[in-house]
């Protein structure tokens, strides 16, 4: 197909019949793609957990776990990799079935192969430019959660995930983060649908109190949040005391613990971003830690005791 670049993309191919697999190996190989089988909806989970691919074509009909159940669990597991359903059924309620399941595009069989590589080209580029804009406020330091307007988590910034695991006393895993979610959801769903967003939401379920502001729109039925820790009663000497660290390290460190990015701490400071990094380096050295979540989390609870 003209303009569609294969260049690092991962399919994964989930069929029970052997000739589809066959027809669609060969089909997406030929298009330079690198592609991974499974049979079942187990096989597919076992693959996942070892690889991440970009696009997961998935039969919907399927013995012992269907696509639909697939491709929820595989969800749990990857909620920003684009899933494309197949299926020789054209009846409206499975192919409603299949997007409430969290799948993305439909397509039925026999399957076009230049209709197929079409679909990858589009939902490969569209998931890769979401998750660049999602690194980029990784980078920046900004814990944002993207949710439904019912308060479902659909992604997280990684520095999220880390200070929610972080705060909830539980391991960095998607199941731990979808658990601690839970526990928020519907006070999250009740203050993004109050109208009253302008005002932050106060989080008290955890041994840390958060407040959650609004960020912005991702879609008309997305929306992001960022969340921040509430100023602490501690201050900058504080944290110079306790970790043996400069002035100016306990002065970033202490804006750091608000969820300021570098640059905003470069403003706060009257110093250069490049400065805040250096000073962040020495930061993480001497706390043995070897990123900024973690370093927050020790700060806080310095903050929070003092």
């Amino acid at each position: 197909m003209n303009g569609f670049s294969a260049k690092n993309i991962i399919v994964l191919v989930v069929d029970d019949s052997p000739e589809s697999l066959g027809m669609l190996n060969a089909t997406l190989n030929d298009a330079g793609l690198t592609v991974l089988v499974a049979l079942d909806g187990h096989q597919a989970l076992s693959i996942v957990d070892k690889i991440q691919p970009d696009v997961i074509l998935l039969d919907a009909v399927m013995p012992v776990m269907d696509g639909f159940d697939t491709c929820l669990k595989l969800k749990e597991r990857l909620p920003t990799i684009p899933i494309i359903f197949m299926t020789g059924l054209n009846d409206s309620k499975h192919v409603i079935k299949g997007f409430e399941a969290g799948g993305v595009d439909y397509i039925t069989k026999p399957v076009v192969p230049a209709e197929v590589l079409a679909r990858i080209r589009v939902h490969s580029h569209n998931a890769r430019m979401a998750k660049s804009a999602q690194a980029a406020l990784d980078y920046a330091g900004q814990f944002i959660f993207c949710v439904s307007k019912s308060g479902d988590l659909e992604w997280a910034t990684p520095h999220a995930q880390e200070l929610l695991c972080d705060i909830s006393r539980h391991s960095d895993n998607t199941q731990d983060i979808a658990h601690t979610w839970s526990q928020i959801q519907t006070d999250i769903a009740k203050w993004l649908n109050s109208g009253d967003t302008a005002a932050p939401l106060t989080i008290t379920q955890f041994d840390s109190t958060l407040e959650a502001t609004f960020a912005g729109n991702d879609s008309n039925t997305h929306v992001l949040i960022r969340v921040n820790v509430p100023k602490q009663a501690g201050t900058e000497d504080d944290l110079r005391e306790v970790f043996n660290i400069t002035k100016r390290e306990s002065q970033v460190l202490y804006w750091l613990s608000f969820g300021k990015t570098n640059w905003e701490i470069a403003q706060i400071l009257d110093m250069s971003p490049r400065t805040v990094n250096k000073h962040l380096e020495q930061i993480y050295k001497k706390l043995e830690v070897d990123n900024r979540t973690s370093a927050v989390s020790m700060s806080i609870r310095v903050l929070e005791k003092s």
